[in-house]
């Protein structure tokens, strides 16, 4: 089945991200207010079927109420992407993506990622190998406007033909990175281009979208289907709950959070993951309140989990 068919327009994702979109991170946006889809960080099809294939498979860890959620792989070779959706989707994923975006220099070096968009006849392989794998689940691609320049005709052209379920779009170049604003008028071309195709390939729109509120903007004006939201998570974690507004999010409720993400990834992942990766989340949680920044400092100078709980807990006895 074609979950992608089944959402309402304008849908939310919450982008993959490398080292943020974990299963724990996603747990906890799923409790206090899950977008309509959820990716899984990027997992190396490499990976997946090589000797180390019970560590990368964390990448592949979900619960049920993460439900829609789709499988984000990426590679270079059709057969491991092949054995790799096969093995997605025996896990019982909504539908798996191909990361045919990532801008990382290292992963493009191997010809995967972003690398592809120079290299379309790879790239056919690979989408044919994914779908022969993926058991009849949803196959679709993220990636960008272009390597050097804008290739919309050339490359979205190309993936449209493809016959994906699904195709997500960052409105940057892989040259731009983030360093200019997304190019959200280039969305009426790739319209018009999928119209031109006949295809019912779903749309979904990525780049500097910091709210629902936007996105409301963004469907009155450009009309794809959906919207995916990275880097705004950070700013606020509550963005898709449409009943929590942030300023009226309370001290205690930031920190009673940020707790509750450190201690469920202290469960899931013991010893196995650097507690460091938890301070990329600090100021997500500790901002726009007295002492956020002394705060965030001595949280950054902990090394363990206990010693950066007990700094919370430190601060909640000086509000007392």
């Amino acid at each position: 089945m074609n979950f992608w068919k089944t959402l309402k327009s304008p849908f939310t994702v919450l982008a993959p991200m490398e080292g943020v979109t974990d299963v724990v991170f996603r747990q906890i946006i799923t409790e206090i207010g899950k977008p309509d889809v959820l990716f899984t960080e990027f997992t190396s099809c490499d990976g997946l079927v090589s000797k180390g294939k019970a560590r990368v498979a964390e990448h592949l860890r979900f619960f049920t109420n993460e439900q829609p959620i789709v499988a984000q792989i990426w590679g270079v070779n059709p057969e491991n992407f092949y054995h790799s959706a096969k093995y997605a989707a025996s896990l019982g994923f909504s539908g798996i993506d191909i990361n045919m975006g990532c801008p990382d220099r290292s992963i493009m070096t191997d010809g995967a990622c972003a690398a592809l968009i120079n290299q379309p006849a790879i790239a056919k392989e690979i989408i044919h190998a994914t779908k022969r794998g993926a058991q009849g689940l949803p196959v679709s691609v993220k990636t960008r406007i272009g390597l050097r320049e804008e290739q919309i005709e050339e490359w979205i052209g190309f993936l449209l033909k493809q016959d994906i379920a699904a195709l997500s779009i960052h409105l940057r170049t892989v040259k731009e990175l983030s360093k200019v604003p997304a190019r959200w008028e280039l969305m009426a071309n790739v319209l018009s281009l999928r119209k031109k195709l006949v295809k019912e390939t779903v749309i979904i729109g990525n780049g500097d979208i910091l709210s629902l509120a936007e996105v409301t903007e963004k469907f009155s004006k450009y009309e794809c289907e959906g919207y995916m939201i990275g880097t705004g998570i950070f700013t606020n974690p509550w963005l898709f709950n449409t009943s929590v507004k942030l300023a009226d999010v309370t001290v205690d409720a930031r920190l009673d959070l940020y707790t509750r993400h450190i201690k469920l990834f202290n469960e899931t992942w013991g010893d196995s993951k650097n507690p460091a990766l938890l301070k990329k989340f600090c100021k997500t949680y500790i901002q726009n309140f007295p002492d956020a920044v002394a705060l965030r400092e001595k949280i950054m100078g902990t090394k363990t989990i206990p010693e950066l709980l007990r700094v919370i807990s430190s601060y909640r006895e000086s509000l007392t």
